[in-house]
């Protein structure tokens, strides 16, 4: 076992999974288990700790949760109801790293809009003020449907040319950042998904599929976003580099029998 648990922590990438300080662990563990599931290792990412701990990371996964403040795309601080001020400037940072550094980046929801803001887009600060035919749906089955642009990195990875998603927002992408890309849109318009072409992963969705885990398809974006995080340890091994210099397993829980509980 002991053996086994080395090996794998040596070559499975590790993947850090942003979320609210203190609720969120329910989302938390569902990207846990399709990362698992797909290879590599999690580690969740809360505003408040440690910048050092996020740097053996090889890629990541921005999640969902509270609005994003709205004095960082020019919105209407007046209508700011739920934020999170402290996660805002935390996952902001993580993106510049990200940027910097060619680490793969999966959005989901919130996620998706602050890869965008990023790059110095806009938000819709309301989709039922702007997109007044828009149903009000919220629910975390696959009710709407999506259509996803073709020649696009997501048409890949979900292998369709429209999918069927949740629907837990009320705010969307409006201005498209630097270099991002649609990459879905619904029935009435509304950007569900984008990307930035050239860069090895920066891909985020509208919907979240963390909470889609038994629809094959969805995992795909799991599943590439490992891919990509292996692709980019190799090639940092082969020039000489160390994917992981610290010597610390964050977010790894210990195998059974190592504990003892």
């Amino acid at each position: 076992m002991k053996r086994l648990w080395r090996v794998l922590t040596e070559r499975w990438p590790r993947i850090g999974v942003t979320g609210s300080r203190g609720k969120g662990r329910r989302l938390w563990r569902l990207h846990a288990l399709s990362l698992i599931l797909s290879g590599a290792w999690p580690r969740r990412l809360v505003p408040g700790e440690d910048e050092r701990l996020t740097e053996g990371l090889d890629g990541f996964v921005v999640g969902g949760g509270d609005d994003i403040g709205a004095e960082i795309y020019g919105g209407d601080v007046r209508l700011d109801i739920k934020i999170d001020p402290d996660r805002d400037a935390f996952e902001l940072t993580l993106l510049g790293r990200a940027e910097r550094r060619g680490l793969p980046v999966l959005g989901v929801c919130r996620g998706c809009q602050m890869l965008n803001l990023s790059r110095g887009g806009t938000l819709h600060q309301d989709i039922y003020t702007t997109f007044t035919e828009a149903p009000r749906l919220k629910t975390i089955l696959p009710r709407k449907q999506v259509r996803i642009t073709p020649r696009t990195r997501l048409r890949v990875m979900l292998g369709c040319e429209t999918t069927r998603v949740n629907s837990l927002h009320h705010q969307a992408v409006q201005r498209l950042g630097d270099g991002v890309v649609v990459a879905a849109r619904d029935q009435h318009d509304i950007v569900q998904a984008i990307e930035v072409p050239g860069r090895r992963f920066m891909v985020g969705v509208q919907w979240h599929p963390e909470l889609l885990f038994y629809r094959g398809r969805q995992t795909g974006l799991y599943r590439g976003l490992v891919r990509a995080a292996r692709r980019r340890r190799r090639l940092l091994q082969a020039k000489g580099g160390e994917a992981h210099p610290e010597t610390a397993r964050p977010g790894v829980p210990e195998p059974a029998g190592r504990s003892g509980t």
